[in-house]
């Protein structure tokens, strides 16, 4: 990883939430047959079935990030089978008091464990494996199974 990789400090995080697009990666785990999601337990979203992901940091490749993330989220490394391509996504709440939008402009990997996951996180209260038919999802999960092919797991 990039000695330099920086996060924004959080008086300024705020500031950027509320005036500005935020890139990440989001990370569609094939595992065990299907694609694994966790529960989320903050904003936004919370309460929803989502991907593992997170914001780039300054200096950070996207593929450093991915693998940032799934250490941090999953408790392990990924290999990348695909990158899906760009993806945004628009809310209506942050995590932050007094900011009720946010924005993000998500790189979206497919990608399978190299070893075994760990627990959830503290930004999920469970992970599950999701299988087709995918019912009940968020709009946004259902926009990236779309564009996977799930054929290939």
């Amino acid at each position: 990883m990039t000695e330099d990789v920086s996060w924004v400090p959080e008086d300024e995080w705020e500031v950027v939430v509320d005036n500005v697009p935020i890139v990440s990666v989001d990370l569609l785990v094939q595992h065990e047959g299907g694609i694994l999601l966790g529960l989320r337990e903050n904003e936004p979203v919370k309460g929803e079935w989502f991907v593992p992901g997170g914001a780039v940091l300054k200096n950070e490749t996207l593929d450093e990030a991915v693998q940032r993330v799934a250490k941090t989220e999953l408790g392990c490394e990924v290999d990348v089978v695909e990158r899906l391509g760009s993806f945004e996504h628009f809310y209506e709440s942050s995590e932050i008091d007094g900011i009720d939008r946010k924005h993000y402009v998500a790189q979206a990997f497919v990608v399978t464990p190299t070893e075994p996951i760990n627990a959830p996180d503290d930004q999920h209260s469970e992970l599950r494996v999701f299988t087709p038919p995918f019912d009940d999802l968020h709009p946004y999960m259902t926009r990236y199974l779309d564009h996977m092919d799930l054929t290939t797991q």
